[in-house]
């Protein structure tokens, strides 16, 4: 079965956000942090992994996407802060 990942990446706490999805979280946090991934990412230094959903339906995650990124910027971080209150890096919580 495979799974979809939604994810919302920060270049500090409180700082540029980036909402994603991705069917392999780890492949892409390797190319937002190595910065292979070119573009907005690249260019904000975003790179901290402070949320993610998994979904086992790609539409879903799409739709999810989708929706949080017509959020306004305090809804995205009260979603941030309710899962990641310290604004933690989450990538060696995927890792392991």
């Amino acid at each position: 079965m495979r799974s979809y990942w939604l994810y919302i990446l920060a270049s500090k706490p409180n700082g540029t956000l980036y909402v994603g999805v991705t069917n392999d979280l780890v492949r892409r946090l390797y190319e937002h942090q190595g910065g292979a991934a070119r573009g907005f990412t690249k260019q904000y230094r975003v790179k901290m992994l402070v949320h993610f959903e998994l979904y086992v339906m790609a539409y879903a995650a799409i739709q999810r996407e989708k929706n949080i990124k017509h959020w306004s910027r305090r809804w995205k971080i009260e979603l941030i802060q309710k899962m990641n209150p310290a604004w933690r890096d989450l990538t060696r919580e995927i890792l392991r």
